[in-house]
């Protein structure tokens, strides 16, 4: 078995970080309705606090942006990709447009929107092992 070269390796790790901070994101919203009155008691309330959820939704759209463009460079499918883009979707209409209707709706989409791209890193990760190694120029070992 031959060794990957440090670079995918790092890119693997982006991978998993974005796929559990996209899945962590959808559970948070997915909680947030029953747990709101719970958060300032834990001193968390900063969690249900709209800059923080907006920051964290840059911060996830930013990094499956990089890991899954770098993936579709690397094995050439565009199936995450296809599952990114409607979840990112849901994810920034969820943060933005969405915050001035019900809470459940609000929820609704920025869960669906992380479970998107959750599922989006881990296929990538997926086709990442899949894919064949070819030695060249920028090859580690």
């Amino acid at each position: 078995m031959e060794a990957q070269p440090t670079t995918s390796r790092r890119w693997q790790l982006a991978d998993r970080i974005g796929a559990v901070a996209s899945f962590l994101c959808a559970i948070h919203c997915a909680a947030l309705p029953f747990v709101l009155a719970l958060l300032p008691l834990a001193g968390l309330e900063f969690l249900a606090d709209h800059r923080f959820e907006r920051a964290f939704v840059v911060f996830a759209c930013t990094l499956a942006l990089l890991t899954l463009g770098n993936g579709y460079r690397r094995h050439r499918r565009p199936r995450p990709l296809l599952l990114a883009f409607p979840g990112l979707a849901l994810l920034l209409l969820g943060v933005t447009v969405a915050e001035q209707y019900p809470i459940a709706w609000h929820s609704a989409l920025v869960t669906c929107g992380g479970v998107l791209v959750s599922c989006a890193h881990f296929v990538n990760l997926r086709l990442d092992r899949r894919a064949p190694h070819v030695h060249g120029p920028s090859c580690a070992h």
